[in-house]
This record gives structure tokens, sequence and C-alpha cells, in this order.
């Protein structure tokens, strides 16, 4: 069931009059006579790759919120290294674990074929963590839109803000707080997109053998799912194999997320942790709620994705509007960088 293109832009002048938007420049509108086709560009992309990945809507979704969680939505996720720039994709919540890239060079090609020199790399991670969900099953919404890239990145600031899958519950409020993001709505909410995507084992094997150094496995997880668990994941086995997020319905954004925590089969701890934390009566009581309503989920996931997506943006003649996502204007080489100085 997908919510109505009206109803979310009910939900967008929300977030408007609270005064949750930073900068007023951002507008759904902003490619309307620009770019036109920007979003259909970017959704035919991913229409492709999902035929062989299917892991990959949730891959572009996390790069939204990696990028968003570190320094504000600007591209500097998306930023290799060079002699001036320590990547932000070699952070220890990066590092071997976020994808999706060459996808997301995949979208800029066309869309500097298409409409050169126009849309931001910072944009085409919020249209396509959209899109991701949309294709997927969950609700689409008018994506609030003008954002402009970064010129640097910080490794440092993606250590020190991106949560870890290890993380309790108060470091998880503390990590959306340290954003400006709500502690628990927004929390409980967006961490509703793990119902779709794969992690690997390394993120949760802790959880199986040696809980908090107790010598035993993490007494939250579900018995049969446990032992499902240790199977695909041994104890000094192969880390980087992986799993789905969600072991309901793998590919599907709906609510069954919110369930399986009910059901003690929370894949990461930070997962679980929503559900299982004692005395975490307001977090629990979201969980409860978007289980029973899937509507209410999808309202919900879309108000605190509009609201991660206006994250301290880049707008105006701030930064640049980058012809390769990579690497900044400046250090382009080739017929490219004749462009440069008209961005």
């Amino acid at each position: 069931m997908h919510l109505s293109k009206a109803i979310v832009a009910a939900f967008f002048f929300v977030v408007l009059l609270g005064g949750t938007l930073a900068h007023g420049q951002l507008t759904p509108t902003f490619y309307d006579e620009t770019c036109p086709n920007v979003s259909s560009i970017i959704r035919n992309v991913i229409t492709e790759t999902v035929v062989s990945d299917r892991r990959i809507g949730g891959s572009l979704i996390r790069l939204h919120f990696h990028d968003c969680f570190v320094n504000g939505c600007d591209g500097s996720l998306l930023l290799d290294n060079t002699d001036t720039i320590e990547s932000e994709k070699e952070a220890n919540g990066n590092n071997n674990s976020a994808r999706g890239f060459e996808v997301v060079d995949r979208m800029k090609a066309l869309l500097e074929s298409a409409c050169p020199t126009t849309v931001s790399c910072a944009d085409i991670l919020a249209i396509a963590a959209e899109e991701s969900v949309f294709l997927a099953g969950g609700p689409n919404w008018t994506v609030p839109l003008g954002r402009r890239d970064s010129t640097t990145a910080s490794r440092d600031a993606a250590n020190a803000f991106l949560p870890a899958p290890f993380f309790t519950l108060d470091q998880l409020r503390e990590s959306f707080t340290n954003v400006s993001l709500n502690n628990n709505s927004d929390l409980v909410a967006l961490s509703g997109a793990h119902t779709f995507g794969r992690a690997q084992c390394s993120t949760f094997v802790f959880r199986l053998y040696d809980f908090n150094d107790t010598g035993a496995p993490d007494s939250t997880i579900d018995p049969p799912f446990l032992e499902a668990l240790q199977k695909l994941c041994p104890e000094n086995g192969n880390g980087s194999v992986i799993t789905d997020l969600d072991v309901t319905t793998a590919d599907a954004f709906d609510n069954k997320y919110y369930s399986n925590l009910q059901g003690k089969r929370g894949l990461l701890q930070t997962d679980q942790e929503l559900f299982s934390t004692p005395g975490a009566d307001d977090v629990i009581a979201l969980v409860n709620a978007f289980s029973a309503n899937q509507t209410a989920f999808f309202e919900s996931f879309v108000e605190s994705m509009i609201r991660m997506g206006n994250l301290s943006p880049l707008t105006g003649t701030e930064g640049e509007i980058r012809l390769n996502c990579r690497v900044v204007n400046a250090n382009l080489a080739g017929p490219d960088s004749m462009l440069v100085s008209s961005i």
C-alpha cells in the first residue's frame, strides 16, 4: 500500500512549518525547469540494477543516511581519497561496508548527459533513497531538492558521528541528538529502513558467542534465530558473509522489521535495542505501533526522511555541482575541467 503524493505533501509542509528545514532554499520543484526527468533517470538505473543486485535499494538509502549524518547532506561521502581529502569511505562505519558507489556514478553520468552541470551528487543520493523505498513497495514522497556538493570530506567526523552496530539505545539516542534529529520518533522510524538490505556477519557476530564479555550469546536473540545465525556465522569465521536484515520479507519495504523485533529477531544489536532495552517505554511503544499499523510507519518514515534530508545542506552559491561525484571540480582533468568555471 503506497501513500499518495497528497498525503505525503501534507507531511512535508508540517515539517516546514515546524521549523526543521534549516535552509529554506530546498524545494521539491528545484529541477522542474532545468532537469525535469531527474527522478525517472535515477529510477531507471535502480530498476535495471536491482535485477542482478537485490541489495542495492538498502545500500543506496544507507549512503544517503551516512552522508547526512556527517556534516549534513552534502555528498561528502562520495569523495575518493586525494592528497588533501581523507575519504569518508574508509571511516569505521563505511570501510568495506558502504556500497553502491558505481551505481551513483552511472546515475551521475546519465544526468550529466541529459542535464549538464545541473544535478548535485547530494541530491542524487536523496532521490535515490526515495526511489529505492518506493520500488521496494514502500511509500513515495516529494523530495525537497537544491542541495549542492561539498568540496571537502571528514573521516574524523564520520568516525565520530556514524552509529555503530554495537551501540546501546542510549548511544543511539545520543547519535541522533548530535545531528539534531529526534531521539525516539526519528530513531525508530529511520531504523525501519532495515526492513530491506543485507548485513555482514562482522556487524553482529559478537552477539552470537561472547556478548559483552559474558561468555554467552545475547539473551535478546530468539533461540532458533540464534542457532541459524551461528550456522551462518561461525566463531572466527568469514566476517564478510551477508544475510538479510529482515528475516521475514527480505526485499520488501514494509513493517515486518518491527514484528521481527517483537519476536527477538532483530539482526543487529542496534535493531533489537529498540525493543529489548529495559525501561525504554517510549521507544517500545513506537515499535509496537509501527508493527500494528504499516501506514503509521510509512507516514513517520517519510517525515523523518525529509527531516534527515534537511540536515545542513549546502545551497545557493555554497559548495559546487560536482561533475564527477568522486572528485571535486578543481581536481578534474581533461575536457570536464573546461566546465568548472560555469558552476
